[in-house]
């Protein structure tokens, strides 16, 4: 029964990442008009399922890293019904950010929801420090790089004369290709964080539970992306085509990077980082919306932690009838 429960619970938390996060590397090609919003979230779906499938061969690191070993005992990292939880909480989380248009992270839903269902079964066993050294420190700082990443290319580039530039077809072909790197990035990085809740499952293995979440994931972006889409192409700040191109670079250079190291970061914060300086160089921020944006960073752990502690308590009612 754990076994079945679980592949559903991971399913709907692979489809709500990609309700919120497809969006977040092609949000820049809707925002600066070189494309329509359905147009950008399929592109953005396609190089996301691409991205998944090469995390099967290259994101390996990222699927043993995120299993839960070290911040809670193994005994509950092996049982289904712990990682049900899991998948559950962080599950809720996504699903009510994406409801009210919040790009948040789902891989700080997914460390909250492990902490909170670990708190919940064992509270004096789970291990802070793996805990923020492996999970919550690439997540916050990821944002602060992008955002720098975003500021002084744009600030040099504009220098340069290169973002005054007419639109060309060039320009064009770059802005989708990268746009569509940054997508390809987002699913390496991510797919493994899902897949991982699978491999309590015997039967299951790596490739297989990778497949189960790229399409979930691509279900997701292509249903519900319309309210995170607008979010982070329209109402985060004002971007010309060559400013959309930036952010996707960025974005697809640091999230690939960190893919290769194993360092979980959130596309998110990535993505709307990079926007952000961008927005600041260009003094086109709209600071109401950003706050707006990290009130809701800021809340994504804690809610998952609570979602996550009261999956769990659901679940250890269930296992006792």
């Amino acid at each position: 029964m754990w076994n079945d429960l679980l592949v559903i619970a991971v399913l709907i938390v692979a489809f709500t990442n990609g309700a919120n996060a497809n969006p977040k590397g092609v949000a820049s090609l809707y925002g600066s008009g070189l494309t329509s919003r359905r147009t950008a979230l399929f592109w953005g779906t396609a190089t996301t399922f691409l991205g998944c499938l090469a995390a099967i061969y290259f994101a390996q690191g990222l699927l043993t890293q995120f299993s839960g070993k070290g911040v809670v005992p193994d005994d509950f990292v092996k049982l289904p019904a712990f990682a049900c939880a899991v998948a559950m909480g962080g599950a809720a989380t996504s699903f009510l950010a994406t409801r009210f248009g919040f790009p948040v992270s789902t891989t700080h839903a997914l460390v909250g929801a492990l902490a909170g269902a670990g708190l919940a079964a064992a509270p004096s066993q789970v291990n802070w420090l793996p805990l923020a050294r492996n999970f919550l420190f690439p997540l916050l700082v990821s944002p602060l790089v992008a955002a720098a990443i975003g500021f002084v290319a744009c600030s040099v580039l504009r220098r340069l004369g290169w973002l005054n530039a007419p639109r060309s077809r060039w320009t064009d072909g770059l802005h989708f290709l990268s746009a569509g790197a940054a997508s390809f990035a987002r699913g390496l990085n991510d797919a493994p964080k899902m897949a991982a809740l699978f491999m309590v499952i015997p039967e299951s293995t790596s490739s297989s539970a990778t497949l189960l979440v790229a399409i979930a994931m691509a279900a997701g972006g292509l249903i519900d992306s319309k309210n995170v889409t607008e979010t982070l192409g329209k109402k985060l700040t004002d971007m010309e085509v060559n400013d959309g191109l930036v952010a996707s670079l960025a974005t697809a250079c640091l999230v690939t990077t960190a893919s290769y190291h194993s360092l979980p970061v959130s596309t998110t914060h990535v993505s709307v980082g990079s926007l952000t300086g961008i927005g600041i160089a260009n003094q086109r921020l709209r600071n109401w919306k950003l706050i707006e944006v990290v009130m809701a960073w800021v809340c994504t752990v804690p809610c998952g932690a609570m979602f996550g502690a009261m999956s769990y308590r659901i679940v250890a009612l269930i296992a006792a009838l």
